[in-house]
């Protein structure tokens, strides 16, 4: 951990003010990222690898092969408790109560307004031999402050415990077509009975640890959490058997591809799930009350004035984070991510547009530089892939 900086500047003649620079945290594989030269940058108050051989070839990994990523920066809450799922029922549009043991639901945690104040998953782990009800929560390193006072605020905690594990353990996400072989000679139980969003508590180096058939990128793959001493083990024997280190670039390329949302670019506390176009994860028909539900229900009943679209550029020119969104030169609607898929081989973009506008089809045009070039929204994910297990 780098010192706390502290930079004077005068501000006046008179007037000494101090600028404090935080110091970024660093997870507990960072110094295998700096063996390997890895290139690092600030990410969310860390200090984490962008990338170590380059974004294209990690990224060809993860698509052709297998790669992993350190996403230790990410939070991790471990609950429990006898009214657990009641008790969070309350909080996600999701419908939880479904969810049998070792199964996991990716919802989004709401505000009065409906807007989206982190996406989560939620992983079941059903009854320990007390009759109480533990699940794990990973949130977004980023929020990962916000979302535990948000969830101490409004959970009976008389009825819950929530255990911050965030600075404890490693979290490891292996993933791509060969991620199951690659992993499984470290892991004692046959990785074949996860399914996809499922889970278990497995023996990993001969130690006790988390295994979840979850990933960020698209492909099939597994999220390993661990002590830190046997993460650390656990990458370098991945990486001995050929496993490739990616950073955070090839990680936002794979999941643009895959048309997942990017926290605090694409999702908001603005934005409300039927906006962003997760209305799979809204159960409006098979749970009660929760918060932020009366604004769904009206726009499900009335309509949504805009929603996230996928665009697919006309040409090479990438469209980029705020670029302006355009129909017949008006201004309609504003870029969340974009970048080049290098597994596709053209430029790919997320945006919010008006619903009138958002149907598979409509031509539509970015400005880029002063100048519009042409767009069409088309059905999402980008890419889809053919190893990946069925839910």
């Amino acid at each position: 951990m780098q010192e706390l900086a502290i930079q004077l500047f005068v501000t006046n003649k008179e007037e000494l003010t101090p600028e404090i620079t935080l110091p970024l945290a660093q997870t507990p594989l960072f110094q295998l990222a700096v063996e390997l030269k890895a290139r690092l940058t600030s990410f969310g108050g860390w200090e984490m690898p962008v990338q170590f051989i380059g974004i294209g070839r990690e990224h060809e990994a993860v698509r052709t092969s297998a790669g992993m990523f350190d996403i230790s920066h990410m939070g991790k809450f471990a609950m429990q408790g006898n009214q657990l799922i009641s008790q969070l029922q309350h909080l996600v549009p999701s419908d939880l109560s479904r969810l049998q043991p070792c199964q996991a639901q990716y919802t989004v945690l709401l505000n009065p307004e409906a807007g989206i104040i982190d996406d989560i998953i939620f992983y079941y782990q059903g009854k320990d031999e007390t009759g109480e009800q533990r699940g794990i929560i990973i949130v977004n390193a980023a929020t990962t402050g916000k979302d535990k006072a948000w969830l101490n605020s409004h959970l009976d905690l008389n009825q819950v415990n929530l255990q911050d594990l965030s600075s404890e353990k490693v979290l490891i996400a292996i993933q791509g077509p060969q991620a199951a072989a690659a992993l499984q000679p470290f892991v004692q139980e046959d990785l074949a009975q996860i399914k996809s969003f499922g889970h278990l508590e497995a023996t990993v180096l001969g130690q006790k640890s988390f295994i979840a058939r979850t990933g960020y990128t698209g492909e099939d793959g597994f999220e390993v959490m661990v002590q830190p001493s046997v993460g650390v083990e656990l990458w370098r024997s991945l990486y001995e058997v050929g496993v490739i280190p990616c950073g955070l670039g090839a990680r936002d390329t794979l999941r643009l591809e895959a048309a997942m949302a990017l926290y605090g670019q694409d999702i908001d506390e603005t934005t409300t799930p039927l906006e962003a176009s997760l209305s799979w994860l809204v159960h409006l028909d098979t749970k009660g009350d929760f918060i932020g539900r009366s604004v769904l229900e009206q726009q499900k009943s009335i309509g949504v004035k805009r929603r996230l679209v996928g665009l697919q550029m006309q040409g090479r020119n990438i469209a980029r984070h705020g670029y302006q969104v355009l129909s017949q030169k008006k201004i309609i609607g504003e870029i969340t991510s974009g970048t080049l898929s290098l597994t596709l081989g053209y430029p790919v973009a997320l945006a919010y547009v008006p619903t009138q506008l958002s149907q598979v089809g409509q031509q539509l045009e970015v400005e880029i530089r002063g100048k519009a070039y042409p767009a069409v929204v088309v059905k999402r994910p980008f890419y889809r892939s053919l190893n990946r297990l069925a839910s």
